[in-house]
């Protein structure tokens, strides 16, 4: 199991949501938090690399789905808390770059842009919706109800070429902040992290020569979201959200 971290805070019983589970920071936060004691459903697109990951990591369960298309939130929902038994802590972590390799608005197809928005903000506003009576009844026993949507500096810096990416990220975190000022009545916290320039597949796509020295590693990411989830859990306070 990659990522373990057996001498972090206890997440023991929880049982939470990872969309994008299989690779980069979803993969690490599925092993991150499954070793805490948390249980885990994950979703991704690539039936294969679902079942490896359930292999790989026992105490997980995946879901085959694409957070992008409207047809799948459904059943995902309905199979992830159908497995799960319910549902305390969703992260929103699937994303999409755009058009690869990266280029400007100007030349940046219509679809391309529509696919950033449908799974980075359409496809989490869908999936939070169809899992809210979950997280409501998880708040309400004073469990967790906690939603985190995993974005990028992207989001607030207008980065040439990152257009797509940037504009549908920024809209990720002004949709969190406005439903966590919603939902804050029924006890359900949500909070946009910026995990920072990370090792992973997306960014080798998006930056294919970028020293993969000096990114972080999915894994140290994954230990730093789930002792924020571990706080926010065993604290009054609201979650703070890193810098989007």
């Amino acid at each position: 199991m990659m990522g373990t971290s057996m001498a972090g805070r206890s997440l023991r019983g929880l049982r939470v949501v990872v969309t994008g589970g299989t690779e980069g920071l979803g993969r690490a936060l599925v092993s991150e938090l499954t070793s805490r004691g948390a249980r885990v459903g994950f979703v991704a697109r690539r039936r294969e690399l679902v079942e490896r990951v359930e292999r790989d990591v026992p105490g997980s369960v995946g879901v085959v789905g694409d957070v992008g298309h409207k047809d799948d939130i459904h059943p995902i929902a309905l199979q992830l808390t159908g497995r799960l038994g319910a549902l305390d802590v969703l992260i929103h972590n699937a994303s999409s770059l755009g058009p690869t390799p990266l280029r400007p608005l100007a030349d940046t197809e219509c679809e391309d842009l529509e696919r950033a928005l449908a799974v980075n903000v359409v496809g989490p506003f869908r999936l939070t919706k169809a899992l809210l009576g979950a997280l409501v009844g998880s708040a309400s026993r004073g469990v967790g109800g906690l939603v985190i949507t995993i974005t990028s500096d992207a989001a607030v810096t207008p980065y040439p070429g990152w257009g797509a990416y940037g504009a549908s990220k920024a809209a990720l975190a002004h949709m969190t902040a406005i439903w966590d000022a919603e939902l804050g009545k029924d006890g359900v916290r949500l909070v946009s992290i910026d995990p920072g320039d990370m090792d992973t597949a997306l960014h080798a796509i998006a930056i294919p020569d970028a020293d993969r020295s000096s990114l972080k590693r999915p894994e140290t990411s994954a230990r730093e979201i789930a002792d924020r989830i571990a706080d926010r859990l065993h604290a009054p306070a609201p979650l703070e959200g890193g810098a989007p």
